[in-house]
């Protein structure tokens, strides 16, 4: 019979099924594809994370710049040479709740989440700061974040809060010029290592965080002096917010 298949179908529906096939099989060698990538990512996460749990890891902003040729500093500072002064300065201004929380404090969280315009600002425990430089790209996006908060956990489940802060203090970045780390930051601010470092420095670098490339602690404007104020005001009379941190 002319235009038909010899199934009894016509060619017009064995095309369209053919076309279906075609699409249909397309899509499962897709979600093959991003299956492999996904636990390609995931092995090497768990790698990385056993890995820097002893050694000092590198970030992703340390990576791009070396990429680029672009100058990168970072001299690692144990946590256990680091003044305390500024371990209690860095988490009473980046996350009061380090001690307590599980990675997340899901609080803070959810007020950015429930933003009408969109998450203008992190909601970022230290745990999802360290989770992002180390494997993540730089920016603000709710795709970012869902990442984010499942690698967070994991850091927190298998690093002590000391490793996650030692990490993070040796891989944030506190210089316009490549300086990374409290080591890289306390010299180009004040002259000297970040083991001898005052309650003024400290509140003064640790307010530098968020902007390394417009703040400079060595010389803040009033309003920077003045935050740094306030953040050396809490650190003296909540040094608890440290405990988690041994001496």
């Amino acid at each position: 019979m002319p235009g038909t298949t010899a199934d009894g179908l016509d060619k017009v529906t064995w095309t369209r099924q053919g076309r279906v096939m075609t699409v249909l099989g397309s899509l499962r060698r897709l979600l093959r594809l991003l299956a492999l990538v996904v636990a390609g990512f995931a092995v090497l996460v768990a790698v990385l994370l056993v890995a820097w749990r002893f050694l000092p890891p590198v970030s992703t902003p340390m990576v791009t710049r070396w990429v680029t040729g672009e100058r990168v500093e970072r001299l690692w500072r144990p946590i256990g040479s680091v003044d305390r002064h500024l371990i209690v300065a860095v988490i009473a201004s980046e996350d009061t709740g380090f001690c307590r929380h599980r990675g997340i404090d899901w609080d803070e969280l959810m007020e950015v989440l429930d933003d009408e315009d969109g998450p203008k600002r992190g909601g970022s425990t230290l745990t999802m700061q360290v989770a992002k430089n180390l494997f993540l790209w730089p920016g603000r996006s709710y795709v970012r974040k869902a990442i984010e908060i499942p690698l967070a956990m994991a850091l927190d489940l298998v690093w002590p809060k000391r490793r996650i802060l030692e990490v993070y203090l040796n891989i944030a970045e506190w210089g316009p010029e490549g300086e990374f780390g409290i080591e890289a930051g306390s010299r180009r601010g004040f002259g000297h290592g970040a083991d001898r470092i005052s309650a003024r420095e400290a509140a003064l670098l640790a307010v530098t965080l968020p902007n390394p490339h417009r703040r400079f602690p060595a010389r803040p404007s009033a309003g920077l002096a003045r935050v740094a104020g306030i953040i050396a005001a809490r650190a003296a009379n909540s040094p608890e917010v440290a405990d988690c941190i041994a001496q």
